[in-house]
């Protein structure tokens, strides 16, 4: 007895049905993706404040490796701040099954917007008014991203 799998077109399509049930699924995605770049906000965050602990490495660091790997494994937040890009690497997994790459990723770089801003509101980061403009260039184009994806999905 032969195993038979029906060509792509005799599969029904549920996509549009799923959509619907979930309110055009547009807004779920963007939710999701939203998530997915909080969380990993909170882990570049995380990150640094563990890395402040640890201290500087590179070469003028007078510590050998062994001790500052040792160091390191010690510290919670370093743990902390992983797991947080883990779980957002599980919601950008969802993200990437339902949003083409294309629109998913460079939706990431709000997190560039908001790092760059409580960096500097927060943690009183020195921001050069550059980088203002960059961050600027950045919102903007996120903005006519958002826009091609809302009249890509109706």
């Amino acid at each position: 007895m032969a195993l038979e799998v029906p060509p792509p077109e005799a599969i029904p399509d549920t996509t549009s049905f799923v959509a619907r049930a979930v309110g055009g699924g547009r807004a779920v995605s963007l939710g999701l993706l939203v998530v997915s770049v909080i969380f990993a906000i909170a882990g570049q965050f995380t990150l640094k404040a563990a890395m402040n602990e640890i201290g500087r490495i590179g070469r003028s660091q007078v510590k050998t490796p062994v001790v500052t790997i040792a160091k390191a494994a010690k510290e919670p937040r370093l743990w902390l701040g992983l797991a947080l890009f883990g779980i957002s690497a599980l919601f950008w997994l969802v993200v990437l099954s339902r949003v083409s790459l294309s629109i998913a990723y460079p939706m990431v770089g709000l997190s560039y917007i908001v790092v760059v801003v409580v960096s500097k509101f927060l943690l009183h980061e020195a921001v050069p008014p550059l980088r203002w403009v960059g961050v600027t260039v950045i919102a903007i184009g996120i903005a006519v991203i958002g826009f091609s994806f809302r009249r890509a999905t109706g």
